[in-house]
C-alpha cells in the first residue's frame, strides 16, 4: 500500500479538457496502491486537438503504456490509432489508447462494457435485451453505448434528443435496431422500455409515467452521485443505476490494458470513491 513508484514505473493516464473533475486518477491510483504495483496514472489536459495529437505522438516513443480518453478527444483518438477494436470502430470513437513497444497505437472502447456491467451489478433483474432501451442524448457517449448494446443483442434502441437530426445521425450510423425521437415525443419512446439511460447534460426532467414499474433508470453522471434523474426515478419506485458504477467498471479493463492485471475484485474501490466524493 505504501510502495512509491520508481524510475521503472509503468505510466498511464487520462486525457480530456477539462480534466480536473475526473475521478479516474483516484480509481487507478487506489488500485495501484492496493496491489503494490510500480505504476503511475496521471491526468493530461491538452488545450486543443493539435495539442492532443502531439501528446499521442510523444506517447509512441516515451514508454507510456496507454491513455484513457474523455471529451472532447474520443473521436480524434480513434482517427490517430494504427489499429482498433471492432467496438471502437462501430462506436466511431475510443476511450482507450494503448502503445506497443514499436510505437503503434491501438484504440478500444470500454464505455459500453462499463454500462452493461453496472446494470449487472446494480440492476441484475433488468434484461437489456427484453424490450426497448431508451437513451437520452445523441453524443459520443451515446454512440459507444449503442454499439455495445447492439453487440450484446439488443434489437430496440430509442435515441431521444432535443435536435431530431442529431438523433437520426445515430440511426444512419447503426441502421437496424435504432430509432430516433424528438424530446417532445419522449412518452412514446419510453413506452415498453426496460431501461432509460441519461447520457445528456441539462434539459428538462422527464416524467416516468409512461414506464412500467419494472423499468430501470440510469444516469451516466456521477457528480452528484444521486442526480435529479435518479432521485425522481426512486420517487417513482424505479430501480436505478448510477454513473459511478459505470465509471469503475469501464476503468477495470483499462487498468488491465495498462498494467497487465485486473484490479482485485474484493477491493472496495467504490467505497473509497464515495468517501472521496463526500457521498459515503
Amino acid at each position: 500500500m505504501n510502495n512509491l513508484p520508481t524510475g521503472a514505473a509503468m505510466v498511464a493516464g487520462v486525457v480530456g479538457q477539462p480534466i480536473r473533475q475526473s475521478l479516474s486518477p483516484f480509481l487507478h491510483t487506489a488500485w495501484l496502491r492496493d496491489m503494490g504495483l510500480n505504476g503511475v496514472y496521471a491526468p493530461f489536459a491538452p488545450v486543443d486537438d493539435h495539442a492532443f495529437e502531439r501528446l499521442v505522438l510523444s506517447c509512441r516513443t516515451n514508454g507510456i503504456k496507454g491513455l484513457n480518453v474523455t471529451a472532447p478527444f474520443k473521436e480524434l483518438a480513434l482517427k490517430l490509432a494504427d489499429s482498433y477494436s471492432d467496438l471502437a470502430h462501430t462506436s466511431g470513437s475510443a476511450n482507450l489508447l494503448t502503445f506497443d513497444d514499436d510505437g503503434r497505437v491501438h484504440a478500444d472502447s470500454t464505455d459500453g462494457h462499463g454500462l452493461i456491467q453496472a446494470f449487472k451489478l446494480q440492476a441484475p433483474d433488468c434484461d437489456l435485451t427484453a424490450g426497448g432501451v431508451t437513451i437520452m442524448g445523441a453524443g459520443g457517449a451515446s454512440r459507444a453505448v449503442v454499439a455495445a448494446l447492439l453487440a450484446r443483442g439488443c434489437k430496440d434502441i430509442r435515441i431521444v434528443n432535443r435536435t431530431l437530426a442529431r438523433a437520426e445521425e445515430l440511426v444512419f450510423a447503426f441502421k437496424d435496431g435504432v430509432t430516433a425521437y424528438e424530446l417532445g415525443d419522449v412518452d412514446r419512446a419510453f413506452a415498453g422500455s426496460v431501461a432509460v439511460i441519461n447520457a445528456a447534460s441539462g434539459g428538462p426532467l422527464p416524467l416516468f409515467d409512461a414506464l412500467d414499474r419494472s423499468a430501470t433508470i440510469m444516469d451516466m453522471t456521477y457528480r452528484p452521485l444521486k442526480t435529479n434523474w435518479l432521485q425522481a426515478a426512486e420517487n417513482s419506485g424505479l430501480t436505478t443505476v448510477d454513473g459511478l458504477m459505470m465509471l469503475i467498471e469501464q476503468a477495470r479493463p483499462s487498468f488491465e490494458a495498462f498494467y497487465g492485471v485486473l484490479p482485485d475484485a474484493t477491493f472496495d474501490v467504490r467505497g473509497l470513491a464515495l468517501a472521496y466524493l463526500g457521498e459515503a
